[in-house]
């Protein structure tokens, strides 16, 4: 593995980018899923990862949260590497992975008591930010509830509430709204806009929903087997496209033109087993 990148100019890494990766690759077997990735994102940004299945999103993702270790390279996340310092990195984030992590058995409220045992949020500080978390997400009505009540949009505000309970500096989100409707997409982009004025979070997001990257992202990086295509503000990447370019088109420029009809068999029945029971 290539040496760790240089050390943060204070302990807790204020000053330094929210994410930072050198060279950062992960090969399984004879397939290289991430192939020596150089990437910043400053802090406070809300940035998109975008790319076709298989690209490496999720794989870059599962890297910079500590849950799968790189085959070469490094990243420091809030200032701390992933290799050296996973503890300090993962007490500094938090993640809504694709799939539910939810409990539909437990209430809202234990759903989020869960989490404060796991972060280790002090005893005496847990209820305020329970019923602090459960109102700004717009839940406090819903919030001793059984989680097998609630809609989808709910259930994925709840899941965002959870992974902010210990106020991280930086939010990793994979495909937060899959299988929501208009409605209930829209409500989740909004709490994330005000998580991220209120808290100054900086925000990771993958998405295939091109309409989610140009309404939230402050910049965007486009992956293609494994690489980086082009990164760049929505705006510009549209504008060097064409006049009344979308995002669609700057995808289909940037990923070699190929339609994606949607992965492997596995990963079509976890995407809609997903959404169906986010409905």
């Amino acid at each position: 593995m290539t040496a760790p990148l240089a050390d943060p100019t204070l302990s807790d890494g204020r000053g330094s980018p929210a994410v930072a990766t050198e060279g950062l690759t992960r090969r399984f077997d004879g397939l290289v899923a991430v192939d020596h990735l150089d990437l910043t994102i400053e802090r406070g940004a809300f940035y998109g990862l975008l790319g076709s299945n298989g690209a490496g999103k999720t794989t870059m993702i599962r890297m910079l949260t500590t849950l799968l270790p790189p085959s070469s390279g490094t990243a420091r996340v809030s200032g701390f590497d992933i290799i050296q310092q996973p503890r300090e990195v993962r007490r500094r984030i938090g993640y809504v992975p694709q799939m539910l992590s939810a409990d539909a058995g437990l209430t809202g409220r234990e759903n989020l008591m869960l989490s404060a045992r796991l972060y280790s949020i002090p005893w005496a500080e847990r209820k305020g930010r329970i019923d602090e978390a459960l109102g700004f997400m717009g839940l406090a009505d819903q919030g001793d509830g059984l989680v097998r009540t609630y809609s989808g949009g709910m259930i994925r505000r709840l899941e965002v509430a959870q992974s902010m309970l210990h106020r991280p500096a930086v939010l990793f989100l994979d495909e937060p709204t899959v299988g929501l409707d208009p409605r209930a997409r829209h409500a989740v982009w909004d709490r994330l806009r005000e998580l991220r004025s209120q808290f100054g979070t900086s925000m990771l997001l993958t998405t295939h929903d091109m309409e989610e990257a140009d309404a939230l992202c402050d910049r965007v990086t486009i992956m293609h087997r494994g690489r980086v295509a082009v990164s760049g503000t929505p705006q510009e990447l549209k504008a060097a496209v064409g006049e009344d370019a979308t995002m669609d088109d700057v995808f289909v420029r940037h990923t070699g033109g190929a339609v994606d009809e949607g992965g492997t068999y596995r990963e079509v029945a976890r995407t809609r087993g997903a959404a169906r029971r986010l409905r």
